[in-house]
């Protein structure tokens, strides 16, 4: 059986590769099935984003599909850039300037608290069969720290275990974030409902 994510980003289908490959899927992007889709992300919340793109793909084919919309949120800037993380600042504006804005930002600001939030949406047939919602709770770093990740991990530090999110291995990153903690319930859900025992 194909499992389809429905994501057109590299790093985010290597992660999600790594953390299904012990389920019996063909795990395969979205690239794999339909051509160039523009999906019209317009919800207003991380879950609904998620169903949207799940349901437009799924609705295209036969297999299930899994769809994740994920973000950062800052308290001290009103929750940004929630929703909009992909877009913020500008849709080509690379990660690295995007996180020294951030970082500039937040220079004076003694309220650092942040947090990943990852929602996620398993469709078939052009309908949501199941869906879970996690977060990591954490704080923007004074400055880049590691080299590990994607996106905005080199400003995320997490205190429990005194590092960024940048400098963790895959494995301890997948135990911890706000992506392994959804997947993991995910997993559960297609192991009880499409994998023979």
């Amino acid at each position: 059986m194909r499992l389809v994510i429905a994501t057109t980003n590299e790093h985010k289908l290597i992660e999600m590769r790594q953390l299904l490959k012990d389920l019996p899927f063909e795990v395969v992007g979205q690239n794999e099935i339909v051509d160039n889709i523009d999906i019209d992300e317009n919800g207003t919340t991380f879950s609904e984003n998620a169903r949207i793109k799940a349901t437009a793909i799924s609705a295209l084919c036969s297999d299930l599909v899994l769809a994740d919309d994920s973000g950062l949120e800052i308290d001290a800037l009103n929750k940004e850039p929630g929703i909009y993380s992909a877009r913020y600042l500008g849709h080509d504006t690379p990660y690295s300037e995007k996180n020294q804005i951030i970082l500039k930002r937040l220079e004076n600001e003694s309220n650092r608290s942040a947090r990943f939030v990852c929602a996620m949406s398993l469709c078939l047939n052009g309908e949501e069969v199941y869906n879970a919602c996690e977060t990591i709770e954490g704080e923007i770093a004074h400055e880049v720290l590691g080299t590990n990740g994607f996106g905005y991990d080199p400003i995320f530090y997490y205190p429990p275990m005194q590092m960024g999110t940048a400098e963790m291995d895959m494995d301890t990153k997948n135990q911890v974030s706000h992506r392994g903690k959804a997947i993991r319930k995910i997993i559960a859900h297609l192991r009880e409902k499409y994998v023979e025992a």
